[in-house]
């Protein structure tokens, strides 16, 4: 952290109780508000340079952000009320509520695929709540930063928010501070390091991880909209999205015509020269992109390509890319694979999908493509993820009044809307009582009272 702001200087304004009044609260927003229509321009910009997103892509993440302020704004008066709760006999006359009140200084680490979206759309829930917010950027899109720490420090009081940037050292420093709350998203490894780190100081988590969420598809599925969408969520962002369909498991009748549309609809929004597009982004690292390489040249050897194939190694491109799988045991299973390769695996009917999706850990995100309202429901019952959609894929994420997070493996917590507003505020439970009724039953002697205690409570 900034050496001349510390942790508690940063609680000050919620233990004073400053940050408690809806005022100074939309007076937070209202500043992250000013923040996104000042940086437009170098949004996208920077998005370019460290992930080579399309303009249009890169638009997504100020509209996610937009669109949770907006909902915020709306609802905040709302969340903020004391919520009323009903009182046992016993316990009456006398009110009982809940009151949402902050947490103090909570701890935001964002990814690299995301990059600005995900560490400002947190911020948004806990400035909501009334804390104060320390940002932590991902050190992999090094221009997203750096706009992150200036457009901050110029937008925010320091004792309000702040931006610390740098690599995997400074993240485990900041880890060290005794936070209210430490919200991370990411990958299981690093998560797994946050939660231990968090232990030490009994700080609460919310961990949003991925996983290799699986997309099925029946044969009474519309296979040309399906083979655009599924198309669209793994090539979106190069193949980089936590909530990107992982792999297919397809029924064997349609399992050729799907793959001939994917094929069709990846050149049509690609081109025949794919690794030419202006529309298709670039693996972040040289170590991201050296893992799938090569995970796409065993796939190349083993004869296992479909479609696509292509690399260009000096701009980290990898064109998308679909890969016949037999099983679960092949290289492209094991992990997430986070990049545009998409294996395709048939499996013959859907209990067979929901046994095969049972035997891997829970995916952040579960797709179906079918019209049949009872394989919905049986998904449904059989299966456990962080989220599921039916007929689309990455759209559930776009919702700021759906929850979204993980279970098991995939994370825990959840934020978006309402839950994001709970998630950075403690629910203090409060009774009221008057005065003017005390009944002695309670108080000793307690002698002769036991009988009529037990016919009054049970």
């Amino acid at each position: 952290m900034n050496p001349s702001l510390s942790l508690s200087t940063m609680r000050e304004p919620v233990s004073q109780g400053l940050t408690r009044p809806l005022a100074w609260r939309l007076q937070q927003l209202d500043r992250l508000e000013a923040l996104l229509q000042g940086h437009q321009a170098a949004v996208l910009e920077a998005l370019a340079s460290d992930l080579g997103k399309p303009p249009l892509e890169a638009s997504f993440e100020l509209v996610a952000i937009r669109q949770e302020l907006r909902l915020t704004r709306r609802r905040l008066r709302h969340w903020m009320a004391p919520r009323r709760r009903p009182l046992e006999l016993p316990l009456r006359p006398g009110q009982a509520f809940q009151q949402a009140e902050p947490l103090g200084c909570v701890l935001i680490i964002g990814p690299w695929n995301y990059p600005f979206q995900l560490c400002l759309h947190p911020l948004v829930s806990a400035l909501a709540a009334g804390n104060t917010v320390v940002l932590k950027p991902s050190e992999h899109a090094p221009r997203t930063a750096d706009l992150i720490a200036e457009a901050v420090a110029a937008t925010f009081p320091p004792e309000v928010v702040q931006v610390v940037c740098g690599d995997g050292g400074v993240a485990a420093e900041l880890l060290e501070h005794p936070f209210d709350h430490i919200f991370f998203t990411g990958g299981g490894r690093v998560g797994r390091l946050v939660m231990a780190a968090a232990a030490r100081h009994l700080t609460p988590v919310t961990l949003e991880l991925g996983g290799k969420s699986p997309a099925i598809v029946l044969a009474d599925a519309d296979i040309a909209v399906t083979a655009r969408r599924l198309a669209w969520g793994r090539s979106l962002n190069a193949g980089q999205t936590c909530i990107a369909p992982d792999h297919v498991l397809v029924e064997p009748g349609v399992r050729e015509p799907l793959i001939r549309a994917m094929g069709a609809e990846l050149e049509r929004f690609y081109g025949s020269d794919p690794l030419a597009s202006p529309d298709l982004g670039h693996i972040v690292n040289q170590a991201q992109f050296e893992r799938l390489a090569a995970l796409l040249a065993g796939a190349q050897a083993r004869g296992q390509v479909l479609h696509g194939g292509t690399i260009d190694a000096s701009r980290r491109r990898i064109a998308p890319t679909l890969v016949a799988v037999e099983n679960g045991d092949d290289p492209l299973m094991q992990e997430e694979l986070f990049g545009p390769l998409l294996p395709i695996q048939t499996v013959r009917d859907l209990d067979a999908a929901c046994r095969e999706i049972r035997t891997r850990p829970k995916p952040l995100a579960l797709y179906l493509f079918s019209r049949d309202r009872q394989a919905q429901q049986q998904v449904l019952r059989e299966t456990s993820s962080g989220g599921v959609c039916f007929n689309d894929v990455v759209m559930q994420a776009g919702s700021s009044q759906l929850p979204f997070g993980g279970v098991g493996e995939s994370g825990m917590g959840a934020y978006h809307g309402e839950a994001g507003f709970l998630t950075f505020s403690h629910l203090r439970s409060v009774l009221r009582r008057p005065f003017w009724l005390d009944v002695p039953l309670r108080y000793p002697p307690y002698a002769g009272k036991l009988p009529l205690v037990q016919r009054l409570l049970g």
